[in-house]
């Protein structure tokens, strides 16, 4: 028996906690790329990383973000332009039509009273990392599947007459707890107790037993289950299949897809059998920005410089070695750009800029505007037992030192205590 709990509008919800007069209104968190990391001055960038689920990322931000006007405006050529995206919004705004990845603009423009609050990500794992913790009592097992998700197997420890009663009764602790709302979704499938808790929304409860599935899942639209992006959802109406129902029928056409598509078909049907998932050590380690275009090559290298001085910090605090660097390019005109490269030597801060400048230069051949830069490094040696390059064993080492050191100093102070020259 499986419980998926999924906090309601989190961010909105997060705010309203120590601020009644947000309440009944329409309230939205709204978000933009960090570019102040991108300052040639020491605005005092560090790293909030008390999380460990399986999709909650380390968060780097500076504490002054300041009120609406100095976070979503800028200043244009004289003019003032609302920038970034929603990123929650509360059942109030929704009404109005306001969504997640809306423009804040074109959510103001449907809702003009909308209270669009800056993000506080110190908050929210904050609230995230105490209710895992609190959950860890309450329940046998839990997995953190998101910074407002969990999973909770209570097979054993609850019988299934007295689980509505269980989940009522947590979902009122939680709130005595921590004022937040959250719904929740009940099956003995892992993935149907997630599609359950879109039926349980707002604030509430809904329970999946195993004989019913077939029945709940026979018109929910293929799209609706978690894991069936565009890609795959093309690919089943090629076979006309819509639903998870017609799903359930063709059991031979996934299975003839590997064991991915048995995988699928298993958790749609509710017969997956997967239980709590343990913390994994991250595999990859990586950072993307998006910024108004760019033609100064030396500024785009100035930019990767230092998203690779971000992704040095974090490979320093997971204690890894990456030996698989990936730079991604985007273009103002839709054009991608993208290259893999490994390198079995010791990490260091000069060996990660390095290559990453030297990556840019060989995939960059186009003349134009650069809109977006995402980079990522991956292939731990300690994962893969690999043997590192012995010629250039000694100068790797004496790099790595001078690394260390830069590292201890930057989680002292902050991460852009010390830059490089190339990054002013």
């Amino acid at each position: 028996m499986i419980l998926h709990l999924d906090l309601d509008c989190f961010f909105a919800s997060a705010h309203r906690i120590g601020n009644p007069k947000l309440h009944n209104i329409p309230v939205a968190v709204g978000g933009r790329s960090n570019l102040k990391i991108f300052d040639k001055k020491q605005v005092g960038i560090k790293l909030f990383n008390r999380n460990s689920g399986a999709f909650v990322n380390p968060v780097f931000y500076n504490e002054n973000i300041g009120d609406f006007k100095s976070f979503f405006v800028d200043k244009i050529d004289g003019k003032e332009k609302v920038r970034g995206i929603i990123t929650t919004s509360s059942y109030e705004a929704r009404a109005y039509g306001v969504k997640t990845a809306m423009s804040v603009s074109e959510a103001l423009g449907l809702c003009p009273h909308l209270i669009v609050i800056p993000p506080q990500y110190i908050l929210y794992h904050d609230l995230s990392h105490r209710l895992h913790q609190f959950l860890k009592k309450e329940i046998p097992e839990i997995e953190q599947f998101s910074i407002d998700e969990f999973f909770g197997d209570v097979s054993g420890w609850v019988e299934e007459d007295e689980i509505l009663e269980f989940a009522y009764n947590l979902k009122k602790s939680i709130y005595e707890e921590f004022k937040l709302p959250i719904s929740i979704g009940i099956s003995s499938g892992k993935w149907i107790a997630k599609l359950a808790t879109n039926h349980a929304k707002p604030d509430g409860v809904h329970l999946v037993k195993k004989g019913e599935i077939s029945t709940f899942i026979k018109d929910i639209p293929i799209e609706k289950f978690p894991g069936i992006g565009k890609g795959y959802a093309t690919r089943l109406k090629k076979h006309f299949i819509y639903t998870l129902g017609e799903v359930s029928q063709n059991q031979t056409l996934f299975y003839q897809w590997g064991k991915t598509g048995a995988q699928l078909y298993n958790r749609i049907i509710g017969e997956d059998y997967e239980g709590i998932s343990k913390a994994n050590d991250r595999k990859s380690i990586g950072i993307s920005r998006t910024f108004d275009p760019i033609k100064s090559r030396s500024e785009v290298q100035r930019r990767i410089s230092i998203l690779a001085r971000h992704i040095v910090f974090l490979v320093c605090k997971q204690n890894v070695n990456p030996t698989t660097y990936y730079l991604g390019i985007k273009y103002d005109y839709g054009l991608r750009v993208k290259s893999r490269k490994t390198i079995d030597r010791v990490f260091s801060e000069q060996l990660c800029k390095d290559t990453f400048s030297q990556m840019l230069r060989e995939i960059d051949t186009t003349q134009g505007f650069v809109t977006k830069v995402s980079m990522s490094v991956s292939n731990f040696s300690y994962q893969k037992n690999k043997i590192l390059s012995l010629i250039d064993f000694e100068e790797d080492n004496k790099q790595k030192k001078i690394t260390e050191s830069m590292q201890k100093l930057r989680e002292k102070y902050s991460l852009d205590i010390i830059k490089s020259g190339n990054e002013l």
